[in-house]
């Protein structure tokens, strides 16, 4: 390592503002990797001679890898050191994105998908938890995480727009080849500008059986509600992969409580604070997966928009999005509770949702859409900014990976499960409505506009329960979430245990 990969703690990184932009860039690489290849599947798939049946592996390649080591990478992230590590993943997800570029036949695309997503496992914890450790400031921290909320909540819609223009003008292999600028001009710089704080490391022994629970659990379970969306709630592989998840999860929390260097520490997951942030952000994401999987379907299918068209009719949401995270958010961060900017975001973002419970065949883009993208886009940045800063906020240096790795976990599983879990609700809605009024349509026409108004139909059904989903996340954030505004100095391994209110000591290793 270089002489300037670590400072003195306790004295701000003169780079620091330098090295966001890096982190930054390559947390957008991660996040829009996840919808830019949806975009580029159809095309992919004939290409490569994909069958119908195997194309799910596309991303579920992916999202296995990178759901099951995300607290692997957390802790590699706080052994080896939070630059190195983002440095080699960046390196990694590079590699992969070539050879997924470059796929002759689907064995070789689902492998690079499953190497993309281990790379991508070691590279999101440690951009944030350097985030983490670097802006202790809370004034500075607010900006940092302003914008990496509004990266981390947008760059989905950003992948549906840059994978629309490639596909379209010119070919599906560049969703994975333009990974490699992004990811080559990151690691360089990084590795240059990013100084790492002395003393943040963990340097305990790697626990083993935690990470062979934990990988695996989280694997059955991405895995089971993935499968789930294809082959149904009553498939007996998807029943045995939930199972299996409840099993190995729960022996993984077993050992956790009994090693004497966990993996997870439990203390990161049983302040208050913390757990509440998961588990709110973790089903806001299961409404937000959701919705976009139905208005990409709604405006290609139903309206009849192309790809690139599709992706542009998202950008209200993304402008939503960065006002809430980096002008609302960042604004009021320091002057009020988290609470009272995650609760009535999720609500703010809930009305938007509710706003598209009204979807018909022929609703106007101006007058339903466009309002309703911008109240979500506003309410999630809104929210997801604190949810990222408090995450993270007095951890110990030496658990800021995992509890970034657990931020990360809770939205790949909350993505999983909005996916599969909303769109059951959604085809068994469009089942039931054309099973109901295909018999009075009499002409091909009208079977048509039947199967549309059905599909639609099932739109909103899901959509009532992502409202749903979203209130809850609100009540949890207010009721479960009781940190009071941040202080103006330092906040990473200065925080307080919820309950006993006793500073919380920074254990140097």
């Amino acid at each position: 390592m270089s002489e300037t990969a670590v400072k003195a703690p306790g004295v701000p990184d003169a780079n620091r503002w330098k090295a966001l932009v890096f982190i930054a860039l390559a947390q957008l690489m991660v996040v829009l990797d996840a919808t830019i290849v949806n975009i580029a599947l159809p095309s992919a798939q004939q290409d490569l001679g994909i069958s119908d049946g195997n194309r799910q592996w596309v991303v579920t390649a992916y999202a296995l890898a990178f759901g099951g080591l995300l607290l692997f990478g957390g802790r590699i992230a706080d052994l080896w050191g939070r630059k190195r590590t983002f440095v080699l993943g960046l390196a990694g997800f590079a590699l992969a994105s070539a050879l997924g570029g470059a796929a002759t036949n689907e064995a070789m695309m689902f492998g690079s998908r499953a190497l993309q997503g281990v790379f991508g496992a070691l590279l999101a914890p440690a951009a944030l938890s350097l985030l983490a450790v670097m802006f202790t400031d809370a004034k500075e921290r607010a900006k940092a995480f302003g914008i990496y909320g509004a990266i981390a909540g947008g760059g989905g819609a950003v992948g549906l727009i840059l994978g629309g223009f490639l596909t379209e003008y010119l070919d599906w292999r560049w969703t994975f080849f333009v990974n490699i600028p992004f990811a080559v001009v990151a690691a360089a710089s990084a590795w240059f500008v990013i100084r790492e704080p002395e003393g943040g490391r963990n340097r305990s022994p790697l626990d083993i059986p935690g990470v062979i629970l934990s990988t695996l659990g989280l694997v059955a379970l991405v895995y089971g509600f993935t499968r789930a969306e294809s082959e149904g709630w009553s498939d007996s592989v998807t029943i045995t992969m939930f199972v299996a998840s409840v099993v190995l999860l729960a022996t993984f929390v077993f050992v956790e409580a009994r090693v004497k260097a966990p993996l997870l520490p439990l203390r990161v997951l049983t302040e208050r604070n913390r757990g509440g942030v998961y588990l709110s952000l973790g089903l806001a994401i299961i409404a937000m997966f959701g919705l976009f999987l139905f208005l990409t379907y709604y405006l290609q299918v139903v309206k009849g928009y192309s790809p690139v068209r599709t992706g542009f009719a998202f950008l209200p949401m993304i402008a939503g999005m960065i006002t809430g995270s980096t002008q609302i958010g960042t604004r009021l961060m320091t002057r009020v509770a988290p609470r009272l900017l995650m609760g009535p975001g999720f609500l703010v973002a809930a009305v938007g949702m509710l706003l598209l419970t009204q979807l018909e065949i022929d609703s106007s883009y101006t007058a339903l859409l466009l309002p309703a993208m911008l109240l979500l886009g506003l309410g999630m940045g809104t929210a997801f900014m604190p949810a990222m800063s408090l995450a993270t906020q007095g951890v110990e240096p030496r658990d800021a990976g995992v509890a970034s790795a657990m931020v990360n976990t809770s939205q790949q599983v909350g993505g999983a499960i909005g996916t599969a879990l909303l769109n059951t609700i959604a085809a068994s809605a469009t089942t039931s409505y054309i099973a109901d009024h295909i018999g009075s349509a009499t002409s091909r026409s009208q079977q048509q506009l039947v199967q549309l108004q059905g599909q639609v139909q099932g739109y909103t059904s899901a959509i009532w329960f992502a409202v749903g989903i979203l209130v809850v996340a609100a009540t949890i954030a207010v009721t479960l979430i009781n940190a009071g505004r941040p202080d103006m100095g330092a906040v990473v391994g200065a925080g307080k245990d919820a309950e006993d209110e006793v500073p919380i000591p920074v254990v140097a290793h």
